[in-house]
């Protein structure tokens, strides 16, 4: 599951700087995961219209293990709002979009 142009992919030697500033939505997938397929449109469309107020990236747990277990990612999807390099905020399972914009309002 590639990235697109508003959602990169993080890898255990670039996420620590890819969440150290400002708010950041990790989406913690696997390719071989049917929710985390059917979750792709909606950070998506999250990503396009929360431009500039949210990041959202994608951390492939199969490739990054490493930081999949600093988080203690047991079940996929799980998304972790970070703010500033911080955890703020954690969801596990498949969301709508409502969803998850009420979890980034409550970090903003």
């Amino acid at each position: 599951m590639a990235g697109s142009d508003l959602i990169k992919i993080l890898t255990d030697a670039t996420f620590d700087e890819g969440v150290a500033g400002g708010v950041v939505l990790v989406d913690f997938y696997a390719d071989w995961c049917g929710p985390c397929r059917m979750l792709t449109p909606v950070l998506e469309e999250l990503a396009q219209e929360m431009v500039g107020k949210v990041t959202v990236v994608k951390v492939d747990t199969d490739q990054s293990a490493q930081v999949a277990g600093k988080y203690e990612v047991t079940s996929i999807p799980t998304l972790i709002l970070f703010k500033d390099g911080e955890m703020k905020k954690r969801v596990v399972g498949l969301k709508d979009l409502d969803a998850l914009k009420q979890l980034i309002n409550e970090v903003l």
